[in-house]
């Protein structure tokens, strides 16, 4: 089994690019569990049809500890099973602790059967401390994509993340696979991410275009293989899903100085000098 964490900037498509690839890994025949570690409990939106799922959080809330599986892992496209951590109520407690309690119950209650081939960990944004660093802090997850663009915000938040990765890579099993590029059209775009995760000691695993068919399917509650099989789009997260499928460029990364990240985006047109 597999266990992936999905890392990046807030609002950059985690929770979209996440569902699209397990919808590909999933017509490749493997059986998967999304974890959503997002207190918005958007993580398995698209491959449930667009069910409000009940989260962890929520239902140890109103039923008690003695709870049974089936009232938080549902079956949804092509048998990918889906679970949201949930969030606390607003304005109090810890998100993060959210996703600690959920992966715990998660085991005691069988759910990471021996069937399963991947497990994906869809994480809240750019967060890699406490609650949110779990995944990878408790072993959990072995295997690290963070999801950027070509704008310079999402690739400093990808160059944080990094730095959380080395720290716990240096006492655990856990490595970076690459950086997945959900492009924004930025001019020059793929030729930049390529150039960062270079100089991180990584690859650009996939570059997802930018395309309204994303956008339609998500309107339908559906990722784009789902909705739209043909669409071009669909092919993209198919490439994505057999790319992720046999990596094998596992690595400690490299985080940038600041100054050199800086120097890439100029390089690259997106800062003056």
């Amino acid at each position: 089994m597999r266990q992936v964490a999905i890392y990046g900037k807030g609002g950059i498509g985690k929770s979209t690019t996440t569902q699209n690839l397990t919808a590909g890994l999933a017509e490749m025949g493997k059986k998967i569990m999304i974890v959503g570690c997002d207190p918005k409990a958007d993580s398995t939106r698209l491959i449930l049809g667009g069910l409000a799922q009940k989260t962890v959080l929520d239902t140890l809330r109103e039923e008690g500890e003695d709870i049974d599986l089936k009232a938080i892992l549902k079956t949804g496209y092509a048998g990918i099973k889906g679970v949201e951590s949930g969030g606390p109520e607003p304005g109090v407690g810890c998100a993060g602790r959210g996703i600690i309690t959920s992966i715990n119950l998660l085991e005691q209650l069988g759910a990471y059967t021996d069937d399963l081939d991947y497990v994906f960990y869809d994480v809240l944004g750019d967060v890699v401390c406490g609650g949110f660093a779990m995944p990878i802090r408790e072993g959990k997850a072995r295997e690290i994509y963070i999801v950027c663009s070509g704008e310079m915000m999402a690739l400093y938040a990808a160059n944080n993340i990094s730095k959380g990765i080395m720290k716990y890579a240096k006492s655990g099993g856990v490595r970076l696979g690459g950086l997945i590029c959900n492009s924004r059209k930025v001019d020059g775009e793929a030729e930049l991410v390529q150039s960062v995760a270079k100089e991180m000691g990584t690859q650009m695993i996939h570059f997802v275009p930018r395309d309204n068919a994303v956008q339609r399917a998500e309107i339908n509650k559906k990722t784009v293989i789902d909705y739209s099989p043909d669409e071009p789009q669909a092919d993209e997260y198919r490439a994505l899903a057999k790319e992720i499928d046999g990596n094998d460029m596992f690595v400690i990364p490299k985080p940038l100085m600041q100054d050199r990240l800086e120097e890439l985006l100029m390089e690259h047109g997106l800062m003056e000098a």
